[in-house]
């Protein structure tokens, strides 16, 4: 493996594939980083300017968060550039025929992420029958619709609520994007006690301190609207939401949104990553020398491919959840605890972790073999 952006280790990547069809239009990448705890999970991400250095990256996560979770499951991820608000038949044309290149990749499954949904999974199965996050008609837990991640996140804040006391019932929350994960995490974590009091998305920020109606908020949403459309609230940039006062502060949209010329913008006790590397690791540092409390991407957001791999394996909805429930909220607890205890930033702590148990797994392996 050599790739001129991506600077490999003792983990991986495992290997890198680039495909290109130009009379498709296709330019699309794939990074299998490590699958010494076995085939790689991994979301399918469209969108028009990721980089495979990106690729790279939100594949290590997964190899880490996968490992983080018990998931018998290495590491991966694809990249398809594209807007995803293309026209449905353009974009299923790209998606079969990302998905026919990779038919031989058997150590690498899809998943949906960002621009990709239940409905991209289904071409995927058709084509090659190695994917996960399903419709309910192919049998699937469709991961999205039912907010997977957004319920390990909230199992994340209950967990966190008893080791750093940041209560729930009252808390004011802030979420930066209001997608599949934003609106299901709000949905869970108002059901807990908690408000919404602000929340963006591409078209801006909006915020409320009396809080924001976040059924009626969803509605706008999936009518197509911003949440600029909401009748009443404050309304300002998108990046506005960064430094709207809260308890908890929720990144759920695009990678390194806050980095250290930002940092000290944000106005929270406690954060949730529910996106995928949202932080550069100098905020995250920043963060910490000013106490603030950042649970990181590969232990929060696990949810959804928690879900993803009950699915594989057959498992109910109920059995899917109770698990996300569970290992989410146990390793917060394990990350803070190892965090306080031996004066780490959380991920550092996390990281820790999750190393060790892929190592433990390579130790086991006829590793390097794919």
């Amino acid at each position: 493996m050599s790739d001129p952006f991506v600077h490999s280790d003792e983990l991986g990547p495992a290997k890198i594939i680039h495909v290109h069809e130009p009379g498709a239009g296709l330019h699309a990448t794939l990074v299998i980083d490590n699958v010494a705890r076995g085939p790689a999970i991994g979301g399918m991400r469209m969108v028009p300017d990721v980089t495979t250095e990106e690729c790279f990256r939100l594949a290590r996560a997964m190899t880490l968060k996968n490992a983080m979770a018990g998931l018998a499951h290495g590491g991966g991820k694809s990249v398809l550039r594209g807007d995803p608000r293309m026209p449905v038949e353009r974009k299923q044309r790209l998606i079969r025929t990302f998905a026919h290149a990779l038919r031989h990749e058997s150590d690498y499954i899809f998943g949906p992420d960002m621009g990709t949904d239940e409905t991209c999974m289904a071409w995927v199965h058709d084509e090659i029958r190695r994917a996960v996050g399903l419709p309910e008609a192919l049998g699937g837990i469709p991961l999205d619709t039912l907010g997977a991640t957004g319920w390990g996140l909230a199992a994340s804040a209950r967990a966190a609520e008893a080791l750093e006391g940041v209560r729930l019932a009252g808390a004011r929350v802030a979420i930066q994007g209001f997608g599949a994960v934003g609106k299901h995490t709000a949905r869970f974590l108002g059901d807990l006690g908690a408000i919404l009091v602000a929340v963006s998305d591409s078209g801006g920020t909006l915020s409320d301190a009396n809080g924001i109606d976040i059924a009626q908020l969803t509605r706008i949403k999936g009518g197509g609207g911003s949440v600029l459309d909401y009748p009443r609230g404050t309304k300002g940039p998108a990046d506005a939401i960064i430094a709207e006062p809260c308890d908890i502060w929720i990144p759920a949209a695009r990678p390194d949104v806050l980095d250290a010329g930002n940092a000290t913008r944000l106005n929270a006790r406690l954060v949730l990553q529910g996106a995928n590397i949202p932080f550069t690791l100098e905020a995250e540092r920043l963060l910490h020398e000013r106490g603030v409390i950042v649970v990181p991407d590969f232990v929060a957001n696990a949810g959804g491919v928690i879900c993803a791999a009950m699915e594989h394996r057959g498992a109910t909805r109920a059995a899917a959840f109770d698990a996300i429930a569970e290992k989410v909220a146990a390793n917060t607890t394990s990350t803070l605890h190892r965090a306080r205890e031996a004066k780490l930033t959380p991920r550092a702590a996390a990281t820790g972790i999750a190393l060790e148990r892929v190592r433990e797994a390579m130790t086991t392996r006829r590793f390097g073999v794919l």
